[in-house]
């Protein structure tokens, strides 16, 4: 299925939820913030939030850093 990820069209498997994604990508999931069609998903429901047909997808990983 095709879905938006982080504004480039991106062809994943059926059936996937935010977690399974995030494990698709190699992304580990206490590192990144997901929002999916603009609404904030929780990461304590990645492991059944579906990612649908078409959703968009942002995936925003944290960095570190700060003022000197």
């Amino acid at each position: 299925m095709t879905i938006t990820l982080n504004g480039e069209k991106k062809e994943i498997p059926s059936g996937l939820t935010v977690r399974g994604l995030l494990e698709l990508l190699e992304i580990k999931p206490e590192r990144v913030a997901v929002e999916i069609n603009e609404e904030i998903v929780r990461k304590a429901t990645y492991a059944e939030a579906p990612v649908r047909e078409n959703d968009r997808v942002e995936v925003v990983q944290f960095m570190g850093g700060g003022a000197a």
